[in-house]
């Protein structure tokens, strides 16, 4: 009997500790929830970085806006990148282990970064340095292509992805992200576009085409909140490898001349790709079609937000 009036009496106390423990921690929700509700730049699932406050965050990027992108780490807490004129960004290793300088228009969606900065006022981190392995960038610039323009591709990811032998399997790896990769692109409208021609095996902007370029550099820069895109082509003829790099080095161009003669930051010019060959506007077996098929194609975007109830 006393065995179990004493068996009885630990199991009153131990329902007593349970039923404190459960009202401190009720309590701890709530001051937490207090905070939160008082903290005005509070979001659930992202990283509020105080101001003043030394960071290094790693991640891969998710998110990509005109002046700034967003990294997701393993936690999947989303961190809000500020570029600035300053902002180093560097492959790792290299001769001496100092890296290879890259513009910011090599912060590719899904790309994996190590970023340090500074906290500012609205809880973003002001990059000082962003640093990646060339091997990652490689593969982000194989998955970049997948995408493809804004308007095309968001239902056709998945499928396309799965045609690339080894980006497959790190595809498939991320599939529950890959959506969202392009998300961010999504919410943009393209306001306005424009095409550069260039002629056989050339990179060189023709005169016409500095007029347009020049147009449509006015047009960005009267408009809010601007991003701009840029894909290099080039026709069927010769080989396909050259194909690809000319296809670059035309897209180069049309950012470096929009750099130097506009002065457009290069954190407003995002995802700047060589097609080659691969997205004919017009047949390759006629010298009109093959004509418009060396080209560049360059699009103003704007957030549909900004872009109007039209959209």
């Amino acid at each position: 009997m006393r065995f179990h009036g004493s068996a009885n009496y630990r199991l009153v106390v131990l329902v007593v500790l349970l039923v404190l423990a459960d009202v401190a921690l009720v309590l701890a929700q709530e001051n937490s929830s207090s905070s939160q509700k008082r903290d005005p730049g509070y979001r659930p699932g992202i990283r509020a970085v105080a101001a003043g406050q030394k960071a290094k965050v790693k991640g891969s990027i998710v998110r990509r806006e005109a002046e700034t992108f967003s990294i997701r780490d393993d936690q999947d807490i989303e961190t809000v990148v500020l570029l600035t004129e300053q902002t180093s960004v560097k492959s790792k290793g290299g001769f001496l282990r100092s890296g290879k300088n890259f513009g910011v228009t090599s912060l590719l969606r899904g790309l994996p970064v190590e970023v340090e900065g500074v906290g500012n006022q609205e809880g973003q981190l002001v990059a000082d340095k962003v640093r990646f392995d060339n091997s990652d960038l490689k593969v982000a610039k194989l998955v970049e292509k997948r995408v493809g323009p804004v308007e095309q591709e968001n239902e056709r990811l998945a499928g396309q992805v799965g045609e690339v032998g080894e980006v497959s399997k790190m595809a498939k790896a991320e599939a529950g992200r890959a959506h969202e990769r392009i998300s961010a692109l999504d919410d943009y409208v393209v306001q306005d576009s424009a095409n550069v021609f260039f002629k056989v095996n050339s990179a060189v902007i023709s005169p016409e085409d500095r007029q347009a370029l020049d147009e449509l550099a006015q047009k960005a820069m009267k408009t809010k909140g601007y991003v701009i895109e840029i894909s290099g082509h080039a026709d069927a003829s010769g080989n396909a490898q050259r194909n690809r790099a000319l296809s670059q080095q035309r897209a180069d161009a049309v950012v470096r001349y929009l750099q130097e003669n506009h002065d457009i930051p290069l954190r407003r010019m995002i995802t700047p790709f060589g097609y080659g060959q691969m997205r004919p506007a017009a047949d390759n077996d006629t010298p009109e079609g093959r004509r418009q098929n060396r080209r560049v194609e360059v699009k103003i975007l704007v957030s549909r937000g900004m872009a109007g109830s039209g959209h």
